[in-house]
């Protein structure tokens, strides 16, 4: 890419989008086109077409998706793949048809089977079922790896795939229903720290910032007790404590969004779709398969839900208890991915969980 190649970058206003604008800045790239989802609706065939023949952009981030935790997911099941399918399927066609030069793909590591050998490498796709609660986003991410795949074989675009890890980090969603697991943590540690210290200016204010099933600052006392009693976050007597669901001892890994970022940068600046093809013979004929180039974006370390719930405590100042509900479901009991192939091509990460999370509540309280 030129400083003035002309860049879209999908979903530029979420985790993963807002945190490839930045870097993209940062590096002195100047031509950055950006649009709202009030702007241009990516599930619209029409108006995606529309954009694509105006603009013309050169190289294209696919960071816009329809996202969110284990709730979410299970909950809006058709939501989940239907809109993933319709944002996919529009901006790769009109990249393909109005001659980008790259794009990349964005998916997740829940494209990998439930049981999926670990740590995972790229090779594991499709090899099992996947986890159920997920099914479907993962379905629509691994759909999308597979139309960057075909046309390239078909078109020979040059579409590349990467599959980041667990992310966090500024411009995270922290809505309690809706938002993936650390997150939710640190937003519900933060709210049992104010209700533990009676600090009711606080809990209103954060309320005020990011309502609760409509319940805002402004709302009654016991109104806000009510929404927060129904998201675990409880007090009685004078001991606060925070409910989470599952029983802690599912094994997860992190990556700092502003490193995704980085690696995705990387990934577009150095690396096209011919160095990820190993062809593969199949044994009945002479056919020739290309499969799994993708890219795995993660650390290659892990933690329990349950000691990172700790870190979080400490870091927050959370004083009161935190409640593992074992009736609730787990989801995977461990997903580490295998970074080898991005350590190969030259890229490593830098920020530990430790430091992510510090960061992460500064910038949640700012």
């Amino acid at each position: 890419m030129e400083k003035n190649s002309k860049i879209y970058v999908a979903g530029h206003k979420g985790l993963v989008g807002s945190a490839i604008w930045k870097n993209l800045q940062m590096k002195g790239y100047t031509n950055l086109i950006g649009k709202t989802s009030s702007e241009l609706d990516l599930r619209d065939q029409k108006a995606v077409e529309d954009f694509f023949a105006t603009e013309k952009p050169e190289y294209v981030f696919l960071a816009a998706a329809k996202v969110g935790g284990i709730v979410a997911n299970n909950t809006y099941r058709a939501d989940f793949i239907y809109e993933n399918l319709q944002i996919q399927n529009n901006i790769i066609h009109n990249a393909y048809k109005h001659n980008a030069k790259k794009l990349l793909f964005l998916g997740s590591t829940c494209i990998y089977p439930r049981e999926a050998q670990q740590p995972m490498t790229e090779t594991e796709l499709l090899t099992a079922p996947l986890e159920y609660t997920n099914e479907p986003y993962a379905i629509a991410k691994i759909a999308g790896i597979k139309m960057c795949e075909s046309y390239n074989l078909q078109y020979g675009t040059n579409f590349i795939s990467v599959m980041p890890t667990n992310l966090y980090g500024p411009n995270d969603n922290f809505d309690l229903e809706k938002s993936h697991v650390l997150p939710a943590m640190i937003r519900k540690m933060h709210l049992g720290k104010c209700l533990q210290n009676n600090d009711w200016n606080a809990l209103r204010a954060d309320l005020s910032k990011r309502p609760v099933e409509g319940v805002d600052g402004n709302a009654s006392e016991g109104d806000i007790l009510s929404v927060l009693g129904k998201y675990g976050i409880v007090k009685s007597d004078d001991l606060c404590s925070v409910e989470l669901w599952g029983t802690g001892a599912p094994l997860r890994e992190f990556l700092w969004s502003e490193e995704m970022a980085d690696a995705c940068v990387f990934c577009m600046e150095n690396v096209n779709f011919a160095d990820l093809v190993s062809e593969i013979r199949s044994s009945s004929s002479s056919l020739r398969e290309v499969r799994n180039t993708h890219i795995n974006i993660g650390t290659g370390k892990e933690i329990t839900i349950k000691d990172l719930a700790y870190h979080i405590k400490a870091v927050v100042g959370f004083s009161g208890e935190i409640v593992f509900n074992s009736d609730k479901p787990d989801g995977t009991m461990r997903k580490l991915t295998d970074p080898s192939k991005l350590h190969t091509l030259g890229w490593h990460h830098k920020i530990e969980i430790e430091e992510g999370v510090q960061k992460m509540y500064a910038w949640y309280s700012e």
